[in-house]
């Protein structure tokens, strides 16, 4: 067993330490012990390292997914004393971080007696088919800020692809959207009779908004429920 660790020791600048225990049948618990009894490392420094090839490992088996609660949790599991404070110092010496799945907001949500429009642009998408302001499409996104959810509504020209209006808000109401195309409107964005495409989502079939685009002459074009951009 001395040989084998000192092997390791030796050649641990060339090979992987977790590879090269593999190989050589060492268990790698058995050979940081080796390593703290010659006095290579201290105790502490022993138990670090012990620590840092397991939290490798989960780390890996969960695709980058865990965080040091989790990873603690595991840890303690398998039989590894380590609380969530030092595998939190152990994983930014690592360069570990967790990837952090985005949160889902939902923010098409159809009404079941809304006013309906057929697709103006039969999923035609192509920037070249459009002049200038002739076909605009909408849409709502979500921010997360410090201070909660923050909604997105954009107005975007299909023939140059620019964004020619935006609003923000905390809520998902009519006015949302109604403003984001006001600002299309009277920025000069807006071609006369200009094609507005939308999904089914409440804010574009309220009554609100149908008689905005009503009186400004906005042409409304919807896709599926769920699907603005609809390209296929």
């Amino acid at each position: 067993m001395n040989e084998k660790s000192a092997l390791i020791e030796a050649e641990k600048d060339t090979y992987p330490i977790w590879w090269m225990c593999q190989q050589l049948e060492v268990a790698r618990s058995s050979f940081y012990a080796w390593r703290a009894r010659a006095g290579r490392v201290t105790a502490t420094q022993a138990r670090r390292d012990v620590l840092k090839v397991e939290i490798a490992r989960i780390f890996t088996e969960q695709r980058g997914t865990a965080g040091c609660r989790r990873v603690a949790a595991q840890l303690n599991a398998e039989g590894f004393d380590a609380s969530v404070g030092l595998v939190a110092d152990l994983m930014r010496e690592m360069d570990l971080a967790a990837i952090q799945k985005r949160a889902y907001k939902r923010t098409t949500i159809a009404e079941e007696h809304a006013a309906v429009f057929t697709d103006k642009l039969g999923r035609d998408f192509t920037p070249e088919h459009y002049t200038v302001g002739q076909a605009l499409v909408g849409d709502i996104t979500y921010l997360r800020t410090g201070q909660g959810w923050l909604y997105l509504a954009v107005v975007i020209d299909l023939a140059t692809r620019m964004v020619i209006g935006w609003q923000t808000a905390k809520h998902m109401r009519a006015s949302l959207v109604i403003d984001a195309l006001e600002m299309a409107r009277t920025q000069g964005g807006a071609a006369k009779e200009a094609i507005f495409h939308s999904d089914h989502g409440s804010q574009f079939t309220s009554d609100d908004f149908v008689q905005y685009c009503s009186r400004n002459g906005f042409v409304q074009s919807m896709g599926r429920t769920g699907v603005c951009l609809l390209t296929g």
